[in-house]
C-alpha cells in the first residue's frame, strides 16, 4: 500500500520512502513552478543526484526535519511559508541545520540576496539561469557539505580552544560557552581560519579564497554576510564583538588572546 503524502510534495512516493537508503546524494528541491522544478531534477539526475521535490514551503520544512538531505535548493517565492521563512527554520529546527543551501529567487536587488543569505543560505541564483551555472554551483556546494571533505576544514584536526569557543573539527562540534552550536560548513570553517590565526587580518579576498575557495560566484558581500551570521552564534553581544572584529579597510581577524 502507498503511503500517504502531503498536499505539495510532487516526487515519487517511492523517493519520500527510501531516499534515506540510497547511496548517491540526495537533494530538496522546492519550488513551485513546475517546469523549473523538473528542469532542475532533470540535471540532477544526469549529475547522479536523487531529488526530492516539494512545491510548497510548509511541506519542504516537513521533509527537512523528517530526512537528512545533501544539498536544498530552495526558492525564495512560495506559496503559504516563504523561502527564507523556510531557510531559517531548517537551520533553527531540522535534520539539515548545516546542510548547504542554495536560494532561487526572481529578485535581482541586493538587498533581497542579503535577505537570503542573511536567512542561512550559502548562495543564491537569480532567475532566469543556465543550467550548466545551477549544476556548476550545486557541484561546489555538495563538495562543501558537512562529511564530503574530511580535510577542506584544516590541515589538522586538533581541537580548537579560544576563549569561551571550543571547536573539534574531527567531529565538526563547537561549543559556546559550553553550550552546542550548530553551524554551516561555511560558518565552520571561517570560524576556523579566524580563531587558528588570531590576531592576523584577513582581508575579504583572503577570507573568499580560504572558505569558498576556486568558486566564481561569491563577493566579498558574502563575507560580510557570513561574518554577521557567525557573530549572532558566537559572540555574547554581536553589536560589540569580542571574538570576530572589523579592521576598517583592512578585513576581519579574530581578536588577540
Amino acid at each position: 500500500m502507498s503511503p500517504q503524502l502531503p498536499a505539495g510534495y510532487t516526487g515519487a512516493a517511492t523517493d519520500a520512502v527510501e531516499a534515506n537508503t540510497r547511496s548517491r546524494p540526495t537533494v530538496l528541491v522546492v519550488e513551485d513552478e513546475a517546469h523549473i522544478r523538473e528542469l532542475v531534477c532533470l540535471h540532477l539526475g544526469l549529475e547522479q543526484l536523487s531529488c526530492v521535490e516539494a512545491s510548497a514551503g510548509d511541506v519542504a520544512l516537513k521533509l527537512a526535519r523528517e530526512q537528512r538531505f545533501d544539498l536544498v535548493i530552495l526558492d525564495l517565492m512560495l506559496p503559504g511559508l516563504d523561502g527564507v521563512t523556510v531557510c531559517r527554520a531548517i537551520r533553527r529546527d531540522s535534520q539539515n541545520t548545516d546542510v548547504p543551501i542554495l536560494m532561487l529567487t526572481a529578485r535581482r536587488e541586493e538587498s533581497d540576496k542579503v535577505v537570503g543569505l542573511d536567512s542561512g543560505a550559502d548562495d543564491y541564483l537569480s532567475k532566469p539561469f543556465g543550467v550548466r551555472e545551477l549544476m556548476a554551483r550545486v557541484r561546489a556546494l555538495l563538495r562543501r557539505a558537512p562529511g564530503r571533505e574530511p580535510s577542506a576544514v584544516s590541515d589538522t584536526d586538533r581541537p580548537v580552544v579560544y576563549k569561551h569557543i571550543e571547536m573539534d573539527p574531527a567531529r565538526r562540534k563547537v561549543l559556546v560557552s559550553g553550550r552546542p552550536v550548530e553551524l554551516t560548513t561555511n560558518e565552520f570553517q571561517m570560524l576556523h581560519v579566524l580563531l587558528t590565526h588570531a590576531g592576523i587580518v584577513f582581508s575579504r579576498d583572503a577570507l573568499l579564497s580560504k572558505v569558498w575557495k576556486d568558486e566564481a560566484f561569491v563577493t566579498p558581500r558574502s563575507v560580510d554576510t557570513l561574518v554577521k551570521r557567525l557573530r549572532k552564534k558566537v559572540e555574547s553581544n554581536p553589536a560589540e564583538p569580542s571574538v570576530i572584529l572589523t579592521v576598517w579597510g583592512g578585513g576581519y581577524k579574530a581578536a588577540d588572546v
